[in-house]
């Protein structure tokens, strides 16, 4: 017969940290919560009396015991993520280490409705509740949860009413010039009058890297060449990237201007903030600051990024049609093939003694063969030595063939025919336009065949396409008195030495005076100078 086995009781210890609501009925573990929205003095007087209200109220108590004040500062309501006190409070929580939370009302917890009612749903699931005192309402409390909730949308809705009325504010001191920005810009310092006043050393960076870029370097090169001088970035450091340098290029204020609300906040809730692309107006204060750059300089620089940004592909191998700039060598922007249009690139050749002979190839014929061009390779140092002979015969009469340069580059640039231009290639338009509807009504009745007035129309519309086209560069044309003055300058700049000789092949000076170079089949090239002037070279014979 099997014996009985003995029951046995053993005890498991409870959790202290889950115990705690058994031991209730001895005392609260209570914590305040206190924030004020910015660093005035009269709201700090207000944080540091919330304080002391609620270190008073609690110790009055006997059935509580002071766990702490949490206290946020100069901080927003709209969000949790920066207040840092608060988040220390929620962690106490979770931790055990308080009982109750007491705050004087549901928006100075939270005006955010996400933010409010999620970490009273979590504090509740711990069993802590928050006592809004204003309100009058207990989180643990289930029915009261409807009540928060429309508290918390009436705090939003606060806050999203004062963000409007100070974006309204902002908006008019930046209408009439009255709004101060806060100006942190590499290149300026506050001033003892309040207005930025130019940092000499910074200034002088700024300039070189605005003259670099439009002696043709790009940003990369412009960013090797500053940190090979050692030159002072904004930071204090030496290193330069190019994203910096890209924005120091874009930037107005170097020009003495300040354009306003650049940027703008989505909604004050979420403080996500937007790049204004035209859903906002831009307020633009010209003559606001003293200049760094000249105005036709930086206008001058604004042009040259929209050309190097616009440029097409030049290899039917590049996947997209969007071209890429490359400063290291003149020639890779300006040399030309004269009989299919394709543009140039450089190779090197290997030579037994292991030095190398440099070649610029047409990009079409290297890439696709002698029945797509005719014209072949062009030695460089042959190359170099035919572009110095042309310009060494234009600038024999130095005086004349400046004076002759400015003039055409005048003409060239500004184009004071263009007004009579735009007005022609409109007219052309017009033409064109009557014409098709003409072939359309003629489509249109007809029972025979439609398919010639078709083709005529499409052709029309091609032709209209390019007129719209030629209209726009005409345009530009009329905006580029800047562009004409800074070239000038820049050139000016480059005659002042006494003697103009073109002995070696220089990239900058090529730059600045060459518009383009033809190459032809038949070895001849001819060097086209900005503002029209011109010379051909065989190359059989350029010594």
């Amino acid at each position: 017969m099997e014996t009985a086995l003995q029951k046995r009781v053993i005890k498991i210890d409870a959790n202290p940290l889950l115990a705690k609501n058994a031991n209730r009925s001895s005392y609260l573990r209570v914590a305040a919560y206190c924030r004020v929205s910015t660093d005035e003095e009269e709201q700090l007087n207000s944080y540091e009396a919330q304080i002391a209200y609620y270190t008073e109220y609690i110790a009055k108590n006997p059935k509580w015991r002071f766990a702490g004040i949490y206290a946020d500062e100069g901080i927003t309501g709209t969000s949790t993520a920066k207040r840092k006190n608060f988040l220390r409070l929620m962690s106490d929580c979770e931790k055990g280490k308080i009982d109750m939370i007491l705050t004087k009302s549901i928006s100075r917890f939270a005006r955010n409705t996400v933010d409010s009612l999620s970490w009273v749903r979590r504090l509740r699931a711990m069993n802590i509740g928050v006592y809004f005192e204003e309100q009058a309402i207990d989180s643990l409390k289930a029915e009261n949860e409807m009540l928060i909730g429309l508290f918390s949308v009436i705090a939003q809705a606060e806050s999203e009413n004062i963000s409007a009325n100070i974006r309204w504010g902002v908006q008019q001191r930046m209408k009439n010039g009255t709004y101060r920005s806060n100006f942190q810009c590499f290149g300026y310092r506050w001033g003892s009058n309040g207005v930025p006043e130019i940092v000499p050393e910074q200034a002088e960076v700024i300039k070189d890297i605005y003259d670099r870029f439009l002696d043709g370097l790009s940003l990369e090169q412009i960013r090797q060449h500053l940190q090979s001088i050692g030159a002072t970035s904004q930071n204090g450091g030496s290193n330069w990237n190019r994203k910096t340098i890209d924005t120091i290029l874009k930037n107005e204020k170097y020009a003495g201007d300040l354009l306003l609300q650049k940027t703008f906040r989505v909604d004050p809730i979420n403080k996500t903030t937007k790049k204004n692309r035209g859903e906002l107006p831009k307020y633009l204060v010209s003559n606001n600051h003293p200049a760094i750059i000249s105005r036709d300089k930086f206008n001058a620089v604004q042009m040259e990024i929209a050309r190097r940004g616009s440029k097409h592909k030049r290899s039917s191998k590049t996947k997209t049609e969007q071209g890429k700039y490359s400063g290291k060598y003149a020639l890779s922007e300006l040399l030309i093939c004269g009989e299919c249009g394709s543009h140039f690139k450089r190779n090197g050749k290997r030579n037994p003694d292991g030095t190398y002979t440099y070649y610029w190839r047409c990009i079409n014929r290297a890439e696709n063969g002698k029945s797509h061009c005719s014209c072949g390779g062009i030695e460089e140092k042959k190359l170099h030595q035919a572009i110095c002979i042309c310009l060494n015969e234009m600038f024999t009469k130095k005086d004349e063939t400046i004076r002759l340069l400015q003039d055409n580059l005048r003409y060239t640039i500004s184009g004071e025919e263009n007004e009579k231009s735009i007005f022609q290639l409109e007219r052309q338009i017009l033409i064109l336009q009557e014409e098709s509807e003409a072939w359309m009504r003629m489509m249109n009745s007809t029972t025979g065949d439609a398919e010639k007035y078709f083709v005529s129309i499409q052709t029309n519309f091609v032709k209209i396409k390019d007129l719209r086209q030629q209209i726009e560069i005409a345009k530009c044309g009329s905006e580029s008195d800047a562009a004409y003055s800074d070239e000038r300058s820049r050139l000016e700049e480059l005659f002042k030495s006494g003697t103009i000789s073109f002995d070696e092949f220089d990239d900058v000076v090529v730059r600045r005076l060459v518009e383009c170079i033809r190459v032809m089949a038949d070895k001849r090239i001819s060097v086209l100078m900005k503002g029209g002037l011109q010379r051909e070279k065989d190359l059989r014979v350029a010594q």
